[in-house]
Order: C-alpha cells, then sequence, then structure tokens
C-alpha cells in the first residue's frame, strides 16, 4: 500500500514541504531515499522502539519510503514522527483518510515521547500559504507556530496522541494565540536601565543618537569607565520591534532552534555578545548545513563586540559587506542562502594592550607607538562603517558617589521613538529605508541638505581630518538624526558640528 504524508525542509529563513511517501510491498527491508542524512537514516531505530513501546510495530515487509523532492538535501531529527505516522498508515495499522490535511514534525523518544524541533515558525507559514490544514507537532513549539493566523496548530506530547486522533477520531488540544495581545503584553521594563548609569552625560547622549538613528557606534576608553555597561542598557532606549519585526527576528530564532520553549512571538530587541574567540563561519553562518549566525541572530537587535581589537581580523572583515547591504549570503556549489542582518553594532576597545590612555599616572602605560599598533588591528574600512567614535573616561569619585538619580531609559527611550517616528513618514515610499542609517546616497542628498555655512564647516573637517567618502555621508547621517531628536526640518551647521565630535579616531593627535 501507498501512503503519502507531509513534512517541511527549512532552507535559509523560508521552508519547504516535503512529501513522504511510504510503500509497503512483499519481502523483508526497509530503504529510506530522498538524500537523507544520518540523522534521519537512524530513524528507523528510534521509531521500532516507540511503536513498540506504544502497542505498535514495524513489520517484517519491504518499506520503501522516498522523501521528495529527491534532489534536495534533508537534515536532521524532525522527521520522526513524519516516518512512524506513514509507516502505521501504510501497514493499516491506523486509518489515514486525514494524514494528508496535515504537516507533522517531530523528533521521537525512545518511548513515544516527542522532543522539539527547529524552524518551526517558517513551517507554519509554508503550511499555511500551501492550504494545509492544520500543523502537528512537538508542545514545546506549539506557542512559536501558533503565532500564524489561519492555521490550526496541535502540540502533542507523545505519539499515542497522534494515533488517537488519526485512527480514533479522539480530538488534540489546539494552541491558539492573540499575536498582538501577547506581543504587548510582553514589553516590560528594562532588565538594564541607564539610571543606574553615574555620569558620562556626553556617552549617553551618544548612545541616545545611535539609537534613534540606528548607527553603529564604536566606545574607546581605559578599563572600568564604563563601556560595557553603557553598552549593554543600549537596547533598553531602543523604539519597540513593529510586529513585523518581531515576526521576522522570531523567524531567524525559530531557524537557529533559540526560541525558548513555550515562547511565542519574541517582543524585545536581540543583544548578542560573542566571545572574541568566534568563528566567521560562527559570526557572519554557514558551515556545512548553513545555519544563521550571530550577525543574523542580532536582526533588528544589537550586535556587542566587547574588546574589538582581540578578535580575529579575518572574522572583522568578514562583517564589511553585511554592514553595507543589511544581509548576507551564503553561497555553495550547490545552493545560495541569504540571511537577514539589518543589526546596530556596537563595538568597545581598550586604546593601548595595557588598557589605558597616554597617562603617566596610568597603572599600566603604553608609548603612544604601541597604542597606534593595537588600533591597527582595526582596519580602517571596518572604521569606515561605524558613524559614531567616542571616548569615554573614568566618572570622578563625585558623580560615582553622588545619590542623584540618572535619567531613565524610559525617559530616554520616549526621545528616540519620537525620532524614529518622524524617520517612518520620511522613509514611507522606500521598503528598503527604516531611519536615517539606512539612507542610500541619493536620500542623504535629499534630507540633509546643507547651507553654505554648513557646507564649508564641513569642508574644513574633511580636509584638517582627512575624512574618506563614506566618513562625510557618515557624518550627514548623524547629523540628520540629531536634528531629527531637536525636532528640526533641516540640518544646521550646530547638528554638523556636533556629528564631527563623534569621529574620534579620524582625528589627528586624539590620543591626547
Amino acid at each position: 500500500m501507498l501512503t503519502k504524508v507531509f513534512g517541511s525542509a527549512v532552507f535559509g529563513v523560508d521552508a519547504t514541504t516535503i512529501t513522504v511517501e511510504v510503500n509497503v510491498d512483499k519481502g523483508i527491508g526497509y530503504h529510506l531515499v530522498g538524500l537523507p542524512d544520518n540523522a534521519i537514516k537512524e530513524s528507523n531505530y528510534r521509531i521500532a522502539a516507540a511503536l513498540q513501546n506504544n502497542g505498535y510495530k514495524i513489520p517484517g515487509k519491504k518499506i520503501i519510503i522516498n522523501m521528495s523532492p529527491a534532489d534536495m538535501r534533508k537534515e536532521g531529527s524532525a522527521y520522526d514522527l513524519t516516518l512512524a505516522t506513514g509507516i502505521l498508515v501504510a501497514t493499516q495499522q491506523i486509518k489515514g483518510d486525514r494524514v494528508e490535511e496535515y504537516i507533522i514534525m517531530g523528533e521521537l523518544s525512545l518511548d513515544g515521547g516527542l522532543q522539539p524541533i527547529k524552524g518551526a515558525l517558517p513551517i507554519a507559514i509554508t503550511a499555511r500559504e500551501e492550504g494545509f490544514k492544520g500543523f502537528i507537532l512537538p508542545k514545546q513549539n506549539a506557542k512559536e507556530a501558533a503565532i500564524v493566523d489561519g492555521l490550526s496548530v496541535y502540540g502533542v506530547e507523545n505519539i499515542s496522541e497522534v494515533i488517537a486522533f488519526f485512527d480514533k477520531d479522539i480530538p488534540l488540544e489546539q494552541t491558539v494565540i492573540d499575536t498582538r495581545a501577547e506581543f504587548y503584553k510582553s514589553l516590560e521594563h528594562p532588565e538594564f536601565d541607564f539610571a543606574d548609569v553615574k555620569g558620562q552625560e556626553s556617552i549617553k547622549r551618544c548612545m541616545e543618537i545611535a539609537a534613534a538613528g540606528g548607527h553603529n557606534i564604536i566606545l574607546i576608553g581605559p578599563p572600568g569607565s564604563g563601556k560595557t555597561m553603557i553598552s549593554k542598557r543600549l537596547p533598553s532606549i531602543l523604539p519597540p520591534m513593529s510586529l513585523r519585526e518581531a515576526l521576522e527576528t522570531t523567524k531567524i530564532h525559530s531557524v537557529a532552534g533559540r526560541v525558548k520553549n513555550n515562547q511565542g512571538l519574541m517582543s524585545e530587541r536581540p543583544f548578542r555578545s560573542p566571545h572574541h574567540t568566534i568563528s566567521n563561519v560562527a559570526l557572519v553562518g554557514g558551515g556545512s548545513y548553513p545555519q544563521p549566525g550571530e550577525i543574523s541572530l542580532s536582526h533588528n537587535g544589537v550586535l556587542f563586540l566587547d574588546e574589538l581589537p582581540e578578535f580575529k581580523r579575518e572574522v572583522l572583515e568578514v562583517m564589511r559587506q553585511p554592514l553595507e547591504d543589511r544581509e548576507v549570503t551564503i553561497s555553495r556549489a550547490r545552493f545560495t542562502v541569504t540571511y537577514p542582518s539589518s543589526f546596530m553594532l556596537v563595538a568597545s576597545m581598550n586604546p593601548s594592550p595595557g588598557g589605558y590612555f597616554n597617562d603617566p599616572d596610568a597603572p599600566v602605560t603604553s608609548s603612544p607607538a604601541e597604542m597606534q599598533r593595537y588600533l591597527g588591528k582595526v582596519s580602517g574600512p571596518l572604521l569606515d562603517r561605524i558613524d559614531i567614535h567616542i571616548e569615554v573616561t573614568p566618572v570622578p569619585f563625585e558623580k560615582l558617589s553622588s545619590e542623584q538619580k540618572a535619567e531613565s531609559s524610559v525617559e530616554i527611550r520616549k526621545r528616540v521613538t519620537k525620532a524614529r517616528e518622524l524617520q517612518v513618514v520620511r522613509f514611507r515610499e522606500s521598503e528598503a529605508t527604516n531611519y536615517n542609517a539606512q539612507m542610500n546616497v541619493k536620500q542623504i542628498r535629499t534630507y540633509c541638505a546643507l547651507d553654505e555655512a554648513s557646507k564649508t564647516l564641513l569642508k574644513t573637517a574633511m580636509e584638517r581630518l582627512n575624512l574618506s567618502a563614506r566618513a562625510y555621508d557618515r557624518i550627514l547621517k548623524v547629523s540628520r538624526t540629531i536634528a531629527d531628536l531637536a525636532g528640526s526640518e533641516t540640518v544646521t551647521g550646530t547638528h554638523i558640528s556636533e556629528a564631527i565630535q563623534y569621529r574620534s579616531l579620524d582625528r589627528d593627535g586624539w590620543l591626547g
């Protein structure tokens, strides 16, 4: 008897429906074809034990299973439940008149229990688009898949529930989520608050500008000056994600298997902080079976690189193109996948190997040559792609011991959100641009028009600091954000001069 059941394969951040054809004939043997990997080939042992422990069995007949399309590589253990259901129907141990209406996925334990899978959200989206009635999957992934409207999602704990559903018409409990209510309910007060940061008003101002325009920023300063503390608080002042951004982010984390069990839609912007020993594949994504890297897991959020010069140079260089294009394409001989990577880069670094500026009173001093050599570990082209460079100096005791409460993240976020709303209106006709940092050259010329005085000021700065054309555009973008925070329709010399101050690494003699 020939039976068809349906599963799904995740490719990039999208899913492709897989037709599992099970044919039972006279003879003996178990043959699995259609480019399965080792995890799928080993499934017959898990399936046999799970069925036996639930009162069923794989009969001693010739079983041929084809996973179509046969030229697409299938990987992972998530097809266990699909294959087991197909075998039961094909051997007439259960009824199969409704199995073709559902996508069925799940990894089996030997007792028939189900383990969570990766990519539940993109699989659910594809299932709805292709007209399937429902999606049967492990209970741990049910909330994640139930984000998709118009598709019945059933979370199950054991294969016995699936058997009872198809064979005895015992209904499964449907998981239903009000996506909007779930999203807004999860917006809570931040764990890390700028109210905890003493002093550093100029650095807070830089972080506010960076958040308002989505600008990349690098903090340079000695140990203990607060670089990491401030950086961790950046997500608390970013505007809340839109529903579309939350869906995009959840989809990427779903593919990587990073969505927490029983969690539905991600509402908090991701904050990723990889260690400096990370490889370039782990950072940008890829591998034999491509997976999203840290820059894609940071999509719509923040990627924080602490101690930037300690990262391998080749690792940092692979970020150049994703920083510009806001997506990364992984190309292999047989396929190409693209992952979105629109993130804010926040980096911090010490100014020298010893960690301190050229200060005779510092515990460990370094010569200017040593400091320049240390800074030289980070290439000019990468620094060019960072809009804001700012020095962070230690906080004096008077401010550190002050009992006065600093401005909270909630108050700063209000100003940031207001500036972002102006940008949403400004770029409403552009699909690729949502905030100032994403402006292309044409948009910069349109929305950052300067008067003669501002042009003269910028020209002088360009000549004295020997700035590149990319740095010129960065200054204009940052000045546009400063103007938005001030509620100004035009960019003035005041905004330009403040933006120029935030190019510390371009200034000769900035080391003092």
